[in-house]
């Protein structure tokens, strides 16, 4: 998979490819990352992106013509342009897996009041949030989806199974997990994972999902019976 980031600051992203399975999949060439600045295609002297909002109120908006020509740099034929906004579609488990099977992406990082809504209406395929409330721009919600899709790419991580028994996979949280010592200050792992009964071990993790779901996220419980 190829992303592209659409950006007033590049730094943001310098050392993803430090990051462990990110860095790993950018060096086994499972996924590339690059940036582009949008400050690079504004053809004001000073490179300026923002202008007043018509009608008035507070803050400044990116101006299209940069945005515009930034994304013409660097979209393809199987390109999807992704909008980090809070009005968008919040992100979740289904639409990341959605995401993982796209060639190429193009994330918009907007700031100020926003962008032009000329951009929006007429070159933005999807708008994402990450949650409802305003982050200062969109380059933290970039790499919150950088990292959610890339691990979901095939070959990325160890096992499918490493994601597959997480939370959000299936629609429940996660069971709980323990490791060596088997005491840990009197607090024992509970005998079931000791066992070597798997197929008890498979039942015991699908009750304490459902049991921690319950008392963690009804309301995914919810969502689920209404979908």
């Amino acid at each position: 998979m190829k992303i592209d980031i659409l950006t007033l600051f590049p730094e943001f992203f310098e050392n993803l490819k430090d990051f462990s399975i990110i860095g790993r999949a950018i060096y086994e060439k499972k996924i590339s990352i690059n940036t582009t600045n949008i400050r690079d295609f504004s053809k004001n002297k000073h490179k300026k992106v923002d202008d007043y909002p018509f009608g008035g109120g507070p803050g400044m908006v990116m101006k299209p013509e940069p945005i515009f020509d930034a994304i013409n740099h660097v979209k393809n034929k199987s390109s999807k342009l992704i909008y980090l906004s809070p009005q968008g579609k919040v992100l979740n488990q289904g639409l990341a897996s959605e995401l993982a099977l796209e060639k190429h992406l193009i994330l918009l990082c907007g700031h100020y009041e926003g962008i032009d809504n000329r951009i929006i209406d007429n070159f933005v395929d999807e708008e994402i949030s990450i949650g409802d409330y305003v982050l200062t721009g969109g380059e933290i919600p970039a790499m919150v989806l950088i990292d959610c899709i890339t691990r979901l790419i095939p070959g990325v991580l160890s096992s499918e199974a490493s994601f597959m028994d997480e939370s959000h996979y299936d629609r429940l949280l996660e069971y709980p997990q323990y490791t060596r010592p088997r005491d840990f200050m009197g607090l024992e792992v509970p005998d079931i994972l000791l066992s070597g009964d798997h197929e008890r071990i498979h039942q015991w993790r699908k009750e304490q999902a459902l049991m921690i779901t319950k008392a963690k996220r009804p309301d995914i419980l919810k969502k689920n019976k209404k979908t």
